[in-house]
């Protein structure tokens, strides 16, 4: 049996997925979803093969659902996103159904899903989720995990973010929160006339910085307004000097 989750804010759109799994009685559907929270529930409880799974959801999107789960499932993503998107999912193939879709292309997408490794699959889930920076919508908030709760973090509530390992820190007036993912991710992804790479384990947004003193040889320290003092390489320095018109 292949356990499947479908996961759209939408019931019409569920709807029709069912109908069309119909033609697949290998394929069990375990749980519908409204959004992302219960979709990470429904993932957890049920550890599915594959789920379908929309984009714009209220609360938090797909890609932000994806990205709080520690192994994502295989997913055939069900969407009505825009061209400049789909070209993401074409490029690093991820399958997607763009609604609205035929049982034609709906069967299509489940023959190729069979027909792959499943942790091939998988690992393409991943590696999709790490190519996504050049979508709006995705650099202007980071969702985190804390205690099983999820919190919603605008990007210009972020102080510093600073590498930790397999993770990142990022530091707010609220404290630090840990995301699974990598500083050259978070360089990419935010406005660089906003978020300055001034050190291979520390992001600054520039806003915070009241002033810069010398270090040691050609190093400097960025003092924030919080009072702490962050490292300066001197290719950060060279950043920071441009973006602040020195």
């Amino acid at each position: 049996m292949i356990k499947a989750i479908l996961i759209d804010d939408e019931p019409l759109a569920r709807s029709i997925v069912k109908e069309y799994l119909q033609g697949h009685p290998d394929i069990t559907i375990m749980q519908e979803c409204n959004d992302g929270f219960e979709g990470i529930k429904a993932i957890m409880q049920h550890q599915p093969d594959l789920i379908f799974l929309d984009i714009q959801m209220p609360k938090i999107n797909g890609f932000e659902m994806l990205e709080l789960v520690e192994q994502p499932p295989a997913v055939i993503f069900t969407t009505a996103f825009d061209e400049y998107a789909i070209r993401a999912f074409e490029t690093h193939a991820v399958d997607y159904l763009l609604k609205p879709f035929s049982k034609d292309r709906f069967d299509k997408a489940i023959e190729k899903w069979k027909g792959q490794q499943q942790p091939a699959a998988q690992k393409q889930t991943t590696e999709f989720l790490n190519a996504v920076t050049d979508i709006p919508f995705q650099s202007e908030r980071v969702v985190v995990k804390i205690a099983g709760k999820i919190r919603i973090i605008p990007v210009q509530d972020i102080f510093y973010i600073e590498a930790a390992d397999d993770y990142v820190k990022l530091h707010t007036k609220d404290g630090a929160f840990l995301k699974n993912k990598t500083m050259s991710f978070f360089e990419n992804s935010l406005d660089a006339q906003q978020f300055v790479r001034v050190h291979r384990s520390y992001i600054l947004n520039v806003i915070q910085i009241t002033r810069i003193d010398p270090y040691e040889k050609e190093s400097h320290v960025a003092v924030l307004k919080t009072g702490v003092q962050v490292p300066v390489s001197k290719a950060g320095y060279s950043k920071l000097r441009e973006v602040l018109g020195l």
